[in-house]
């Protein structure tokens, strides 16, 4: 397991602008093979509901700890609320399903990307898999939903504390969709 730094690009009000910026970023980067990977806090039965229809075999414990509850254990996720959600290695297809279905809940939605495309004009070189990904973070500012939020934030990743050489491919990310590199970094471990 290796870390990278999560870079917001954008942060908007509008779950709509930080879709598109998505699909955008999704449109630029070499999605061969790609998955996608949710992490969320479900607090009520309404969502939980919602999102059960978009992952029937949703990989769960519950907020309090395991030990309260578990998809493992196969206890019901409804008589466990709060629960967090880690469920790993789908099809990108249901990550706006997944998105639409959270309602207020926070989330991190992880795109696994194969690559960063090489970009001459900007001085880019291809980036490998090890640090193409993306993350929207839904209700949250940050990955980990521990700063909930009426807003949404759209990180990129690179290297682990290699952002000074990073910079360039963050900011030239940002442009393509409108956002702008704030410095506000997360390390996240992949």
């Amino acid at each position: 397991m290796s870390n990278s730094d999560a870079a917001a690009i954008l942060t908007t009000h509008d779950p709509a602008l930080a879709i598109r910026a998505v699909r955008t970023l999704l449109g630029i980067a070499d999605t061969t093979g790609a998955e996608v990977d949710f992490e969320a806090v479900i607090r009520s039965p309404e969502v939980l509901a919602r999102v059960r229809e978009v992952l029937p075999a949703l990989k769960w414990s519950a907020a309090a700890g395991v030990e309260h509850g578990s998809s493992d254990a196969g206890d019901d996720p409804a008589r466990c609320l709060p629960v967090r959600v880690f469920d790993w290695c789908h099809p990108l297809d249901l990550a706006e399903p997944f998105i639409a279905s959270l309602g207020p809940d926070a989330a991190a939605v992880r795109f696994d990307l194969e690559a960063w495309p090489e970009v001459p004009e900007a001085g880019l070189e291809r980036v490998s898999q090890k640090y193409a990904y993306l993350t929207l973070s839904v209700n949250s500012r940050d990955l980990y939903q521990d700063e909930p939020s009426d807003d949404h934030t759209v990180h990129v990743h690179v290297r682990y504390a290699a952002l000074a050489e990073d910079t360039a491919r963050i900011e030239w990310l940002a442009d393509q969709v409108g956002g702008r590199f704030t410095g506000r970094v997360e390390t996240a471990p992949l």
